[in-house]
């Protein structure tokens, strides 16, 4: 048979037990409930059979079950038979026998499904057992004992098996109560044995004399605890009834809790509403409420300490980082705030090292991030041994450090300890991956009276301090000083009306007009962003730029930027003001290049602009191709589809080479400021500037000289046939109202050099 067979099987074995023990009641002590118990009989030894061939079931279940059916069966004939008092003690003590071997196999079962929490459960399965062998004992062994006085061997061993009944009562429920999911098998188990219980009850009940029970109900649980068995044995489920089973995600804590109390409020109210009959009765009401007070006090105590782990694991988590087991931000901050609040006592200035792991974002993108945690953890791992032990090392967030040296008497201290940990950093970190360099930048923060007001304050100059060691290079050492905290405060101002500035209309566009140098004509502009705000202070482009391009609010600006731009275009060619192929350059970040729907936003500028692709130059730096190669060639090639010419702007300040210039769809570069200053009288600049021209012939590549400033560089430039340029000598960066007028007096001079300067 199949599985799928077996399991319909077992399913038709339960409900036969639920319409034959009906059945048996109904039929009384005739032929037909006669017939269903041997049914129920016959069954169990089929599927016992079954069983033992179909499931590799555990010897020690297989056996237990074929000594549960002998002993059920002995019992029962010998009970139903009439005989002499000899009989009605072995047919107790097989009664006995079911027990112990139902005792021993829960207690196979429930060791290996117990879970994680065995002591709450087994306190709680043992107030539910005493509890019920308090209610046991007043309702049913009292009585029963009194009425079978006469044969004090048969009371003797049955008051020991309805003992037993309770011990089977608290491993049941110290099975059904633990953490581990209970499959349909270890429910089929379970209600066998509840039915047993139910009729060891009645039977208990009925031959006590405290009520008259007819032997066709006292059966039926016993038909459906055949069944129920049978169930049990056929199912597949009970190869794995032994194994381990998979843990609750949450624990059913409310219907323990009720299933708990509900086992101890009964047999308080029984004991309370019941008088003790006799000296034996008295003694053993006593003893079973101690021990039921003492079990339940014992389950408090491990309530409270189990809620007291668990609130120090809380504390621990939430101020311990996972990773590295270092003490997270809030820890640090409690550690930095005992060392400041002491600092006076010792005459101390305690130190905050902040030191940020260079570049690992390199790191967990070629490596991943396992690597990147074992960078982590090796970082921390060295910090703690090269560190003084009375130091404190923390892990605040990322790839960020904090050490806290509460000992330290000035900057000098401050300066040693911080070079001592820049130096570690020299050694490679091993991992499992092999040996790996990194570095770091250390900000250093030592508390000073007058400018440290609090942990969060020390913590923070250090941040500080430490940004600006990345500002100058990474893998070197800053020490806080006020200054960095004014431009600390400068940025984050700059940075938050930045966001406002668009919808503000604070942001304006400039333009400098680009001269063909042979024909001294405008053929062209760059658009230059400037930054007025409704205070009337100017923020400089070097400033907000780098800004906008860290916090992503370049791209909303860029694209506003180009489309004002590109109308501004339009409008001067549909006026006349400048030839109708007449280029506009607008500056490209990084930031732009990387979004996606960039190029989307350039062919729309186009369109609502009415303005030729080609007459639109995008001027992109070199560092662009260094950074992000294959972000930006994707960018740009797309961008070179539509039609849009690309220039590389202040070409000769980064690091290209001529393999970027022939992967890369470059049509023009602008020649740096810094070389067109040279050109006039420096020998070596105009060699190179020469080269810089010539190049671009041999390439095909437009060119355009940035920052003429004099009539001297103007005229070298056209000695060297350099096609365009701009600068101050041309023309300042002016408003579009200004462009007619500016344009105008630039062409009316005529072929360049001029001695005039317009604008």
């Amino acid at each position: 048979m199949s599985g799928r067979t077996l399991e319909r099987a077992a399913w038709s074995c339960l409900g036969a037990g639920i319409v034959g023990s009906v059945v048996h009641v109904l039929g009384g002590t005739t032929n037909i409930g006669s017939v269903v118990y041997g049914l129920a009989l016959l069954a169990i030894v089929v599927s016992t059979v079954i069983s033992a061939t179909r499931h590799q079931l555990d010897r020690r279940i297989l056996s237990g079950f074929f000594v549960i059916i002998a002993a059920i069966i002995i019992g029962q004939l010998l009970s139903a038979a009439s005989l002499g008092a000899v009989e009605h003690l072995v047919a107790e003590v097989a009664f006995f026998v079911v027990q112990i071997t139902l005792v021993l196999g829960l207690l196979l079962v429930a060791q290996r499904r117990i879970g994680r929490e065995p002591l709450g459960i087994l306190a709680d399965a043992s107030i539910l057992s005493l509890g019920a062998w308090l209610v046991v004992w007043i309702v049913v062994l009292r009585p029963l004992f009194a009425a079978v006085s006469n044969e004090p061997f048969v009371a003797g061993v049955r008051g020991i098996t309805f003992s037993l009944s309770a011990v089977v009562l608290f491993l049941l429920v110290t099975l059904l109560l633990g953490d581990s999911d209970n499959s349909t098998v270890v429910w089929l188990a379970s209600s066998a044995i509840l039915s047993s219980l139910i009729g060891d009850v009645l039977w208990a009940l009925h031959e006590a004399e405290v009520i008259t029970i007819s032997l066709a109900a006292r059966n039926a649980p016993y038909v459906m605890a055949l069944f129920a068995a049978c169930a049990t044995l056929l199912h597949p489920g009970i190869r794995h009834l032994t194994a381990q089973g998979s843990y609750h995600a949450a624990r059913p804590m409310a219907g323990r809790l009720i299933v708990v109390i509900s086992g101890l409020v009964v047999p308080i109210a029984v004991f309370a509403l019941t008088d003790a009959q006799d000296t034996r009765d008295r003694v053993v009401r006593t003893v079973s409420v101690l021990f039921l007070s003492g079990v339940v006090l014992l389950r408090v105590v491990i309530a409270v300490r189990a809620n007291a782990q668990l609130q120090s694991k809380l504390i621990e988590s939430a101020q311990t980082d996972a990773l590295t087991g270092l003490p997270n931000r809030s820890l640090m901050l409690e550690h930095v705030d005992t060392a400041l609040r002491t600092a006076w006592r010792d005459n101390r200035q305690p130190t905050v090292l902040f030191i940020d792991v260079d570049r690992f974002k390199n790191i967990n993108d070629s490596l991943g991030h396992a690597a990147g945690d074992d960078v982590l953890i090796a970082v921390a791992t060295r910090l703690r041994l090269i560190l003084p032990t009375h130091c404190v090392v923390g892990r605040i967030a990322g790839d960020e450090f904090v050490v806290l040296d509460p000992q330290t008497n000035g900057p000098n201290e401050s300066m040693v300890l911080a070079d001592r940990v820049l130096e570690s950093f020299h050694e490679p970190l091993a991992l499992r991956q092999g040996d790996v360099f990194v570095s770091a930048s250390i900000g250093v923060s030592t508390y000073r009276p007058s400018v440290t007001n609090s942990a969060d304050d020390l913590l923070r100059h250090a941040d500080t301090a430490m940004y600006r060691a990345k500002e100058s290079g990474r893998n070197c050492v800053a020490i806080f000083d006020e200054s960095m905290l004014a431009s600390v405060t400068q940025r984050l101002a700059v940075e938050t009306a930045l966001y406002r500035a668009l919808e503000r209309r604070e942001l304006r566009l400039v333009h400098q007009p680009i001269i063909d140098v042979g024909l001294g004509e405008v053929v062209g502009f760059e658009a230059l962003m400037r930054w007025d705000r409704e205070d009337g202070s100017s923020i400089s482009p070097a400033e907000f730029i780098p800004i906008a391009e860290e916090t992503g609010t370049i791209v909303p600006i860029g694209a506003w930027a180009l489309l004002e731009a590109l109308t501004h275009l339009g409008e001067w060619i549909a006026s006349g003001i400048c030839p109708r192929d007449a280029t506009m350059a607008v500056n490209v970040s990084p930031r732009q290049l990387s979004d996606p729907n960039f190029v989307n936003l350039v062919s729309e500028a186009l369109t609502r602009a009415h303005i030729p692709a080609r007459q639109l130059w995008l001027e992109v730096t070199e560092g662009v191709m260094i950074s992000q190669p294959d972000q930006a060639l994707d960018a740009l090639t797309k961008l070179c589809d539509l039609g849009v010419r690309v220039a590389i702007d202040d070409f000769g300040t980064g690091y290209s080479s001529l393999s970027l210039l022939q992967k890369f769809p470059i049509h023009s570069l602008k020649i740096d400021r810094s070389f067109i200053s040279g050109v006039a009288d420096n020998a070596d600049a105009r060699s190179l500037v020469r080269t810089i021209i010539a190049m671009c012939e041999s390439m095909g590549l437009d060119i355009v000289a940035e920052g003429v400033e004099s009539v001297r560089q103007l005229q070298v430039l056209g000695e060297m046939h350099c096609a365009k340029a701009q600068g101050y000598l041309i023309s300042h960066p002016v408003p579009p109202e200004s462009i007619a007028s500016t344009v105008a007096t630039i062409n009316d001079l005529g072929p360049w050099p001029r001695t005039r300067r317009p604008g």
